[in-house]
């Protein structure tokens, strides 16, 4: 049966959606969403899934409301699942109302789905607690903006002056010298500390206190507009003392992470729990073979093999794949011993039942073939490597040396993916990037097919960050210098060298 969700989206931080409201959004067939409604949260949705952009801001409408409104009911009336994501709450400030209404006269089934609203969230995030007991017992929402067509204010500004709460406007930063004259006129002391937070929640977060006669001009030279929340109130005292959200190691800066979509997640999390704006720069996506006759033979014969050795978790994916196509399992490997590159491609295998007999300490092909060779003697050895098409022969070559019979078996090749040039260009213009993190060689050279090398050499505060000494040698060949590499090389190591970086040089 079709039915109408409005789910609050949140204020912008993905990891805020409510479990329900995800639930919704991975079975839908159609999501119509806000301007406010994170990026992130349409990677919930099925593949297939109808996407319809309504996007809202002030004085700026991708679609009428009335025209939102229509929509809704007829892709209901075509038999779809709709999720309306909204962000922040539907129901505050969202216009929930009126669509829930719209549904109701139209007799489409319909659930309100509460999400945070930024009301709230972007003051915490900002070291603002809108209630303590110390400073204020209660709060108001306010609208910062009026309907136009409103005969006169409806806000009681002496009610709300007098009131010894915290107010919080919403949308309100092109009235914000009203509203302040307006409280002032009404009782207020002019030096009531007042507050903005910008995109609260999000990478582009930011805050500032001030006092309610000095907000509006300071808003104006350090360039807030909307979409801003502003809290009138002594909370706004706590903001230095409990902002925690602006502590983390890299707030305020971008970081390009130029892994495959498949690899990137991990990396990206990490990266935007550490505070920084992650802009994802994939260089190359994993794709298919056109055909797995060789892969499929080699599935069959498991056994016959002395050592398979996994170069990736890719290939371990790809090659479980082919294992199940011809109707094996993990059972299939025999007698054959396991080797994984590194701890990620390790925890892919164990994922799958299989226990890998050698993990090197350095994570990288030389190391492989050197344990390889220190665990058991490889004159006359089986090594199967399942691995991308497009990869070093370091292993291969120095197990042949060594006597072994090595055979490469490409499982999935990378193909160069659609780069987003101009976001990096111009995050490097306007001196907001970071760092750069690579992942492999591939990515080093894949990415300045797309970015100019000569951009970053007259950009040298830009740090590059390289996983491990292989892809730092091929930035060398570029002209530049890696000046983040991890002791260990993993992915998350890569994470906690770039936070450690982002300590040393924050002012």
């Amino acid at each position: 049966m079709s039915a109408v969700y409005l789910i609050g989206a949140g204020p912008g931080d993905p990891g805020l959606l409510t479990l329900r409201g995800k639930a919704l959004l991975e079975r839908a067939d159609v999501i119509v969403y806000d301007y406010l409604a994170s990026d992130a949260l349409l990677a919930h949705a099925r593949p297939d899934a109808e996407r319809v952009y309504v996007g809202k801001k002030a004085g700026l409408h991708a679609l009428p409301q009335e025209e939102i409104n229509r929509l809704l009911v007829a892709k209901a009336r075509e038999g779809k699942t709709v999720a309306r994501l909204k962000g922040g709450d539907p129901y505050i400030f969202g216009r929930g109302g009126e669509e829930a209404e719209a549904l109701i006269d139209a007799g489409i089934p319909f659930e309100e789905v509460p999400g945070v609203t930024s009301t709230i969230a972007g003051p915490a995030y900002a070291g603002i607690p809108l209630t303590h007991r110390d400073f204020a017992s209660s709060v108001t929402l306010i609208t910062g903006h009026e309907r136009p067509d409103k005969p006169g204010s409806v806000h009681n500004w002496e009610a709300l002056a007098a009131s010894a709460n915290t107010l919080v406007f919403v949308m309100g930063m092109k009235n914000l010298p009203d509203i302040s004259a307006n409280l002032i006129r009404a009782g207020l002391a002019p030096d009531t500390p007042a507050a903005l937070v910008h995109w609260g929640t999000t990478a582009r977060h930011r805050s500032l206190v001030s006092t309610l006669e000095k907000l509006p001009a300071e808003a104006t030279a350090k360039g807030f507009v909307n979409p801003s929340v502003i809290i009138v109130g002594r909370v706004a005292l706590l903001h230095d003392r409990l902002n925690w959200f602006e502590r983390r190691p890299l707030f305020g800066r971008a970081v390009v992470v130029t892994r495959a979509r498949e690899q990137a997640s991990g990396l990206a999390s990490r990266l935007e729990e550490l505070g920084a704006e992650v802009i994802q720069f994939p260089t190359i996506e994993i794709a298919p073979l056109p055909e797995y006759a060789e892969v499929d033979a080699a599935a069959r014969e498991l056994e016959t093999w002395d050592w398979i050795v996994f170069t990736s978790a890719n290939g371990v994916d790809a090659f479980w794949k082919r294992l199940a196509a011809v109707g094996r399992d993990s059972r299939a490997f025999g007698r054959a011993r396991v080797a994984a590159i590194g701890p990620a491609t390790a925890a892919a295998l164990a994922a799958r039942g299989i226990r890998a007999d050698l993990v090197p300490e350095s994570y990288v092909a030389e190391s492989v073939a050197e344990g390889l060779c220190r665990t058991d003697e490889m004159r006359g050895r089986r090594v199967l490597i399942p691995r991308a098409r497009q990869a070093r022969d370091v292993l291969p070559e120095a197990l042949t040396r060594a006597g072994a019979e090595a055979r490469v078996l490409p499982v999935y090749e990378t193909v160069p993916a659609a780069g987003r040039q101009d976001e990096v260009l111009a995050a490097i213009e306007a001196g907001r990037l970071f760092c750069v993190t690579f992942g492999s060689s591939s990515t080093v050279h894949n990415f300045f097919a797309r970015i100019p090398a000569e951009k970053l050499k007259e950009h040298p505060e830009v740090q590059l960050a390289c996983i491990g000494p292989v892809t730092a040698r091929t930035l060398e060949g570029y002209g530049l210098a890696c000046r983040i590499m991890p002791a260990e090389y993993t992915v998350p190591a890569l994470a906690e060298a770039v936070a450690a970086a982002g300590r040393e040089v924050r002012p």
